[in-house]
């Protein structure tokens, strides 16, 4: 049994693996030998913010291990810069709390606890990287990246490697912001990468566009898209219907929650679009910003594991416009994912040992 800090992992996993772990476990998906449970949420009342706690699950058969990926949160909710975002903490601003309980499936030995922040992002954007794989256009060399954050960096690196990036334009709201991810990105994946005033500007003429922020608003226009363009999110709140509707194939990862609704007792489609358990009254439930129920959650459509498979069609032309909803499957990515690190680290003896009897007992549950 081991603990795997960020560190760790950062030192035997890059994007590519990433890409492949993933690409391998929708392929196990396919022939019904992996699996996973949606992310469920569970919302608590706090002043002056909200504590949510939220986990997901999913298992590899190919990699014989089973993944509960758990985070503990304090949400404030907040206008910044003329968007309305969320903003996540653990105990204090910039502090986090996600972990990653990684057991075998063949003799159920708790293997790992892991941090989840750097492979958080990196399977992320593996998964941007799959959706543009499959749904972009060959000839796509010019990029617009909505968000300077962690996310935005993985997705542009992932993105780089399957389609052959030439420009990068970058907007976020921090000026400095957009400047740094400009220098830092220009040098790592050797493209241009220009900072710009307005996501209007970075949408002219990409034909990719990312979108990696907290926004709990919509930050893209219709009247921006241009045929043949291939768009990815991180949550559903970025785009709204008017841009759905305009949208020729629209995709997802896997089914990405369980829905409830909102008026229910003690359920709520959370501020995310998260199905989750809500304690408290009616007036403090009202504190958490409702997401809308988009038709891009709808259960028939289209999945990148079945656009793999042959079963379903992705992109039939280059004057389509794809739309990749970057949700669903995530147990079975953190299993996936994990599961590799796991196995490349414990190679290289990376790890802090902690003793197996703390994680095992003689009483019957």
């Amino acid at each position: 049994m081991i603990f795997l800090t960020n560190e760790h992992i950062e030192q035997v996993l890059d994007m590519k693996t990433c890409i492949d772990a993933m690409e391998d476990a929708y392929s196990e998906l396919n022939e019904q030998r992996a699996g996973y449970r949606p992310r469920i949420d569970f919302y608590v009342p706090n002043e002056p913010h909200y504590y949510r706690w939220g986990t997901m699950e999913g298992a590899s058969r190919k990699l014989g291990v089973f993944a509960i990926r758990m985070k503990s949160d304090m949400l404030a909710w907040e206008n910044q810069d003329g968007f309305m975002v969320e903003d996540k903490y653990c105990i204090a601003r910039g502090r986090y709390c996600g972990l990653i309980f990684l057991l075998s499936t063949r003799n159920a030995e708790p293997l790992a606890l892991m941090n989840d922040g750097y492979l958080q992002h990196m399977r992320v954007g593996a998964c941007a990287g799959l959706g543009t794989k499959y749904l972009a256009r060959q000839d796509s060399t010019v990029l617009a990246m909505i968000g300077s954050g962690g996310m935005a960096r993985t997705y542009a690196e992932a993105i780089k490697l399957v389609r052959p990036i030439e420009i990068m334009r970058v907007f976020s709201p921090t000026k400095r912001n957009r400047e740094v991810f400009a220098e830092e990105m220009t040098v790592k994946l050797d493209v241009e990468v220009i900072p710009v005033d307005s996501p209007q500007q970075a949408l002219e003429g990409a034909d990719i566009v990312s979108l990696t922020t907290d926004s709990l608003v919509p930050v893209i226009r219709t009247e921006w898209l241009e045929p043949g363009m291939h768009i990815n999110n991180v949550r559903n709140n970025e785009v709204g219907p008017d841009v759905l509707a305009l949208v020729d194939v629209r995709a997802r990862l896997g089914t990405s929650t369980l829905h409830a609704e909102r008026n229910a007792p003690d359920v709520v489609t959370g501020s995310d679009g998260m199905f989750g358990f809500i304690a408290g009254n009616p007036k403090e439930k009202t504190r958490i910003p409702a997401s809308p129920h988009h038709e891009i959650d709808n259960p028939n459509i289209t999945t990148i594991p079945e656009i793999m498979a042959g079963r379903r069609i992705g992109r039939a032309n280059d004057r389509q416009i794809t739309f990749l909803n970057n949700q669903g499957t995530q147990g079975l990515q953190f299993a996936a994912v994990g599961g590799t690190a796991y196995n490349l680290a414990k190679a290289k003896g990376l790890g802090h040992q902690l003793p197996l009897e703390w994680f095992t007992q003689k009483i019957r549950d």
